[in-house]
């Protein structure tokens, strides 16, 4: 059995990474916090990437043949790149890491779709545009990785929206308020949206780790159909057994938002403000056919996937 190393393996997609890989595979989580699904518990070895000898201790006691770091602080709350240490130092930490520890053949890296603006469709994958301080310090990683020597080959790959079981803030929210009858679709406007069911997001991470075709490059990791936000959303209703979403007039929902702004300048965590309501109503879609062409058919469908997600929120509400 292969060994894979996966580090925030606590994280959403490191959950359901850690759940793939503990049926196929030798598989061991670093993460500096406590798995979200306690059957992980036997997976889970406690490290911040950020203490660099016991990462290096930890990676050269297991010995991985890959490893998918997923680890870094993913929230906007952040003040300064400083406050994003773990997407930069740790990084170069696990950069230098796996180039010491001799039988990696491949390290895949997660980065953002955030490293440029939403609704900005980047020229090439050098070209940024970040409009956070988290998307700054995921283009700092992504640089570090391009301009270092790395020895076994790698993969930069930016999670677009993914969605599925076990997420949390803001996707959870999203079927929280889809459920309740809290979610109203502005206007009658048609988005599109380069999401990604989780389960298709470990299937290609899983295929990217052992193919040749794709090495030394950067790509969207994201369903290759993209979806339409209100078909999905009144999906969810479906599958839910309610009626279909309702719909609302933009420049009232614009009023919300910047109530929701306000009450969060006090601390009053709110469903909606305007950074929220620009990035549900922009249209994001991004190419997907050089990893169609490396990994072949997506393993679930947008009502397959939504089905297990919708299954997996009613017993976890």
């Amino acid at each position: 059995m292969n060994k894979v190393l996966i580090t925030g393996g606590s994280g959403f997609i490191g959950t359901n990474l850690i759940e793939f890989y503990s049926q196929t595979a030798e598989v061991l989580n670093i993460d500096i916090n406590p798995p979200r699904n306690c059957q992980h518990q036997k997976y889970w070895v406690e490290t911040d990437i950020l203490d660099y000898n016991k990462l290096l201790s930890q990676v050269e006691n297991f010995q991985p043949d890959y490893l998918l770091h997923m680890a870094a602080r993913t929230d906007l709350d952040g003040k300064s790149l400083e406050d994003y240490s773990a997407n930069i130092e740790g990084v170069k930490n696990v950069i230098s890491v796996v180039n010491k520890v001799a039988g990696i053949k491949k390290v895949i890296f997660a980065s953002s779709r955030l490293v440029c603006e939403i609704g900005y469709t980047p020229k090439d994958m050098d070209d940024y545009k970040p409009s956070t301080i988290y998307g700054e310090s995921k283009v700092e990683g992504e640089r570090i990785v391009k301009n270092s020597v790395i020895r076994p080959e790698w993969l930069i790959v930016r999670p677009t929206s993914i969605w599925g079981p076990w997420f949390e803030v803001p996707y959870r929210n999203f079927f929280d308020s889809v459920y309740k009858g809290t979610y109203f679709h502005p206007g009658k406007h048609e988005v599109r949206k380069s999401f990604g069911f989780v389960g298709n997001a470990v299937d290609v991470l899983d295929k990217l780790l052992y193919t040749d075709k794709l090495n030394y490059e950067t790509m969207y990791l994201q369903d290759f159909k993209p979806l339409e936000v209100r078909e999905w959303a009144n999906l969810i209703r479906q599958q839910l057994g309610k009626s279909k979403v309702k719909c609302i007039n933009v420049s009232l929902l614009k009023i919300v938002a910047t109530i929701g702004d306000f009450l969060k300048i006090l601390g009053i965590n709110f469903p909606l403000t305007t950074f929220r309501l620009n990035n549900l109503m922009t249209t994001m879609v991004y190419d997907s056919s050089k990893v169609q062409n490396a990994v072949g058919k997506q393993l679930y469908t947008l009502e397959e996937g939504t089905q297990i997600t919708t299954d997996w929120y009613l017993k976890n509400i």
